[in-house]
């Protein structure tokens, strides 16, 4: 009896200790798995949170940003929070088990106590830098380079000769106000006889018809820029995350710069290339003009390839000797017809700058037609005659396969663009179509998050709690 005394006495005490460490270590396993959960429950609901980027902003602009509106009129941070907070709440649910209220208890008995998004990232902060950042991101894996090399190619030809900066016009205007204040004194009754005066009636006229091949079929679209980020910026309506950006300044190189405006070439059309879904057709030369209207665009952008071109062809035409011969000799006619042979100089350069302006005519037709031009020319593929300018008559034929094509030049303007400029009008752009889109009448980019930080407390019954913080971008 002794024995059976003390072999109960020790299976008490093996029993209480094996009991002990059984519940210790369905203790340990309890608070193991809550914590194991809480982790997995939280990736799973960012990465759901993720998953719902905006389809049409992905569609139209290849961009991933969560619209924190979904839809609505209210772009706000709770919005993210409530769908962050049902998936984790529905993750943790154990109510679709099968027959749970009868053979299952839920052993972790967790529960969501508070979801916070401390910080986050808004595609217009740093002044539209992380929304270029997204842009480059997106196509900096299939753009040639060869193509930047040409482009600082031509930028060193637009610099060096300040094609850009040249007022060709003013120079003319100037040296034909000198040649009349000359002549106004003159003894002789004959006037002088401006060879260049048709032309100079065009220009007046505007240019806008003459290059393009049927002026009624140009687009008429119109946009309202109140409501756009542009606005909202200077009226200081615009929503800003919290997230320390990476120096913006980075993203102003000439690489960067380079895939930015690729990506805007390969997102957005222009004249002859038109994206009919945009509010605008000519959204190009909307980034480099900033007008509310196609035509208005397209004229300003026009105007200004006639300038550029207007430069690059009186520095040619300058420096060709027979092409001076010819202008030398028609002016010391026309001088000599008055009897005034001191303006011969002047006149030799009125000719020399109105026959480059004919040229410029026809270059601006050409690449509008889908041509090409050199950005500076030579004897080859020069094509106006000096008599044929003055009237614009001869050959129009636009099938040059020499030079740059239209869109050429319009890259060489959009680098000339101030690039704050450039960032905030391809912003513009973006919200007016995706605001043409079904539900999206109210997007708005500074309420779309590319980037989050995220405190989630997840609670259990069993007393336990546990405080996950996670990251997430695109």
């Amino acid at each position: 009896m002794i024995r059976q005394a003390y072999l109960t006495v020790y299976l008490a005490l093996v029993l209480s200790i094996l009991l002990s460490l059984s519940l210790a270590l369905i203790e340990g396993a309890r608070s193991g798995g809550i914590r194991m959960e809480a982790e997995c429950v939280t990736d799973i609901g960012l990465n759901s949170i993720f998953a719902e980027y905006h389809r049409e902003l992905f569609r139209q602009y290849n961009l991933f940003a969560i619209d924190c509106s979904y839809g609505g009129k209210s772009a706000a941070k709770e919005n993210v929070v409530r769908h962050l907070k049902g998936y984790l709440e529905r993750n943790l649910s154990v109510g679709d088990v099968v027959l749970s209220d009868w053979i299952y208890r839920d052993f972790l008995g967790m529960f969501v106590k508070d979801v916070e998004l401390t910080r986050v990232s808004l595609l217009t902060d740093a002044e539209g830098a992380v929304f270029r950042r997204r842009a480059v991101e997106a196509v900096r894996d299939d753009v040639g380079l060869e193509r930047m090399e040409e482009l600082g190619q031509w930028m060193q030809v637009v610099d060096a000769n300040e094609l850009d900066s040249r007022d060709v016009a003013a120079e003319k205007r100037a040296l034909e106000e000198e040649v009349w204040q000359m002549t106004e004194y003159s003894e002789s009754e004959e006037t002088f006889d401006d060879p260049t005066g048709h032309l100079e009636q065009i220009r007046g006229q505007g240019i806008l018809s003459w290059v393009v091949e049927d002026a009624d079929a140009l687009s008429h679209r119109v946009i309202n820029r109140d409501p756009f980020i542009e606005n909202r910026i200077q009226r200081g309506m615009v929503s800003s995350g919290n997230f320390p950006q990476e120096d913006a300044s980075r993203w102003d190189g000439f690489l960067e710069r380079f895939l930015f405006q690729e990506y805007l070439f390969r997102y957005m059309g222009n004249y002859g290339r038109e994206k009919e879904s945009s509010a605008l057709l000519y959204q190009m030369e909307y980034l480099i003009a900033g007008e509310d209207s196609d035509v208005e665009n397209l004229k300003s952008v026009v105007n200004r390839l006639c300038l550029l071109r207007e430069a690059a062809n009186t520095v040619y035409l300058l420096s060709d000797p027979e092409k001076c011969l010819e202008a030398e000799l028609l002016a010391d006619a026309l001088s000599a017809a008055i009897m005034l042979p001191e303006i011969a100089p002047l006149v030799k350069l009125i000719i020399l700058l109105g026959w480059a302006y004919a040229e410029s005519l026809y270059d601006v037709k050409t690449l509008l037609s889908g041509g090409r031009i050199p950005l500076v020319k030579d004897a080859s593929t020069w094509h106006y005659g000096m008599f044929a300018a003055f009237q614009l008559s001869g050959s129009e034929d636009a099938s040059s396969s020499q030079g740059l094509s239209y869109e050429d030049y319009l890259r060489i303007f959009l680098t000339l663009t101030d690039l704050d400029k450039l960032t905030v009008r391809a912003m513009n752009m973006v919200e007016a179509d995706i605001r043409q889109t079904p539900g999206n009448a109210s997007f708005r980019l500074d309420g779309c998050y590319d980037r989050l930080e995220a405190d989630v407390r997840i609670g259990s019954t069993y007393g336990y709690e546990y405080c996950i913080q996670r990251q997430r971008s695109y």
